[in-house]
């Protein structure tokens, strides 16, 4: 596949103007795609030239029957001349067949390519990218945008170096036949040219403006889709049909301003190349009639090549739409390669074969944004802690509090600006994010179950995972019982998203797949948060043995979950404010104490039963 890194940066979005300055380097990157099949494209040529030259040597060949052997009655000759006809004519359909086929191959495989390679782009791309990029946009330009280039690739390219080929070759046998009729109809071709800058200028600026539009649309539509059950509940059904026709209104007009440009440059090629045949005419005519040597054969095939050189200009014409679409396409599927936002690879990385489990953050400074002066807003500030092997450690706090991110930062989806995190004493930056993640289980709070079967998405189609050893892992957390009561079990086919499970079940089906790979630490964001009583039974006895002799880092709103927890970190405002164990916590008569005072104030009031100073009193005694 060809490797696209460059210097020919593009802008990745929304501008519209100074269109003109990017086509040779846009064609230079295109380009690069294609240089893997440079022998096809070879052959590709070859056969275009062939075409090409075929359907002008036809009214060479008429203008040979005519003057030499229908003027003369040499009907012998004739059928030598209409064989050669239609030699020409089965040559040049065979031709055109093999070039057509030949290109779309060509253009497909470099399709394919470009496509593979912008998919790896996207897919390697830090969160920080998705947290500002839209997912209609990211469609957009996979699917539409890219497609675009496949039409420049497969008929676009190729069909305009034949239409060019045969211009050429049509000059070539005007100019031997008679130079003075070429030169007449060649006179319209500066008009002609100046009417194609024209047009060029406009609708390549418009083309840009149609499909950030359509972008807009995607995105709209996307989101909207996804979040249906919001619009549903709080009635904004109108209200949202009226945002999409705004943006669908914009799209139109965008649309139509390019077909307006259109409609005023078709007819004006038509116009021209009629002056320009009935200027063969005129001249031609009146010189035959005037006693010039010119012969009935030369003007019927110059009348015959009017038509034809027309027609590839026309032909280019309406490649040129084909490539204007490509061209604005490729800006910005360009601009999505040349925005990298990955997450840095270390040149020398520390092997792994397996992990202890200490993890410690030293002075960890991160934040997602810039705030309005341009400083970061942080979110997690001067951050460290340690846990030693086996321990498990709670992160408790408010919303918003840091503590994902905490966790975010440790699987390196995002890089911290300031300080260390280090696992088994190596700083995650140097090690592999394969050999970091693959030793890492992670629960999350909010599980994602793609399209396909149970087997499917517990393995994500990873070779390596047996059958045994799902099914091992399933039984662990209990819920071999939950797959086996689907009507085909672990081929049962989930919709999108696992919609067809209840939290619940898609929250054991993370768990299985979190342990088919033996993690050597467990990362826990409130796993227990979406079940019901009886299946959060079932996870809790899961996670008794699943943790055990595993480091264990557990984000945990309900406090009941990890009072047993080796230490608790209490979250606040990105900084660490209290440590300590459950007890230890409570006699600090901190935010923690505040925290568990605010969860079990109601089951406190109903089991003491008295005023507010016996509830206080009541508390202290029965938790301490």
């Amino acid at each position: 596949m060809a490797d696209d890194t460059s210097d020919d940066h593009f802008e990745p979005e929304d501008r519209v103007d100074e269109v003109h300055t990017f086509d040779l380097r846009l064609l230079r990157r295109i380009a690069r795609y294609l240089a893997p099949y440079t022998w096809h494209i070879v052959l590709a040529l070859v056969i275009t030239l062939g075409a090409s030259v075929l359907g002008p040597l036809r009214p060479w060949l008429v203008q040979k029957a005519i003057d030499n052997y229908i003027v003369v009655g040499d009907l012998e000759g004739l059928r030598v001349i209409i064989l050669f006809l239609m030699l020409a004519l089965v040559g040049e359909g065979l031709l055109s067949f093999a070039e057509n086929y030949l290109t779309q191959w060509i253009g497909q495989q470099a399709i394919y390519d470009l496509r593979t390679t912008l998919f790896r782009h996207v897919q390697n791309q830090s969160l920080s990218y998705f947290d500002h990029t839209p997912v209609g946009r990211v469609i957009t330009r996979t699917t539409s945008d890219v497609e675009a280039i496949s039409d420049a690739f497969s008929s676009g390219l190729f069909t305009a170096l034949g239409d060019l080929f045969k211009l050429f070759f049509i000059a070539y046998f005007m100019f031997t036949l008679n130079w003075m009729l070429a030169v007449v109809t060649l006179l319209v071709m500066p008009l002609m040219v100046w009417v194609t800058f024209w047009f060029r200028r406009n609708v390549r600026r418009q083309y840009r403006e149609t499909r950030k539009q359509m972008a807009r649309i995607n995105s709209f539509v996307q989101e909207h889709v996804t979040g249906m059950h919001i619009v549903q509940l709080f009635n904004r059904e109108e209200e949202e049909k009226d945002r999409f026709e705004d943006i669908n209104d914009e799209h139109r007009a965008a649309h139509l301003k390019t077909i307006f440009y259109y409609a005023i440059f078709w007819p004006s090629i038509e116009f021209i190349s009629n002056v320009a045949l009935a200027a063969v005419l005129w001249f031609g005519g009146f010189r035959a009639l005037g006693g010039s040597a010119l012969t009935l054969g030369v003007l019927v095939a110059f009348i015959q090549y009017a038509r034809q050189f027309f027609r590839p200009i026309r032909d280019l014409s309406n490649k040129y739409d084909t490539l204007q679409r490509a061209m604005a396409g490729a800006e910005r599927v360009f601009g999505v390669l040349d925005t990298d936002k990955s997450i840095d690879e270390p040149e020398a990385p520390i092997a792994l074969d397996g992990l202890k489990g200490t993890i410690e953050f030293e002075n960890v400074w991160f934040a997602y944004e810039e705030d309005n002066e341009g400083n970061p807003d942080w979110v997690l500030k001067d951050v460290s802690f340690k846990v030693e092997p086996g321990e498990m450690a709670a992160l408790v706090g408010a919303t918003g509090a840091g503590k994902s991110t905490v966790m975010n930062v440790l699987l390196r989806f995002y890089e911290i600006q300031k300080g260390r995190i280090l696992v088994d004493g190596h700083d995650v930056r140097d090690l592999r994010l394969q050999d970091l993640r693959e030793r890492i289980g992670v629960i999350p709070q909010d599980v994602f179950l793609f399209s396909g079967s149970v087997r499917r998405n517990l393995t994500l189609d990873d070779p390596t995972v047996g059958e045994k050893r799902m099914r091992r892992a399933a039984r662990t957390v209990q819920a071999d019982q939950l797959i086996e009561r689907l009507p085909e079990g672990y081929d049962q086919d989930l919709k999108e998203r696992g919609s067809s499970l209840s939290r619940g079940q898609r929250q054991l089906l993370a768990f299985v797949r979190a342990l088919l790979y033996d993690p050597d630490v467990m990362m826990l964001d409130e796993a227990t948060s979406s079940v019901d009583t009886e299946t959060e039974v079932l996870i809790q006895r899961a996670l008794e043995q699943v943790t055990e002799g595993r480091t264990t880092l557990a984000i945990a709103h309900r406090l009941s979950t990890i009072q047993d927890a080796d230490k608790i970190l209490v979250m606040h405002k990105g900084e660490i404010r209290e440590r300590g164990t459950h007890q230890e916590l409570l006699a600090m008569d901190g935010l923690y104490r505040k925290l568990y005072d605010l969860q079990y104030a109601d089951q406190t009031v109903s089991a003491a039963g008295g005023g507010d100073g016996q509830v206080a009193t009541g508390r202290r005694q029965t938790t301490q």
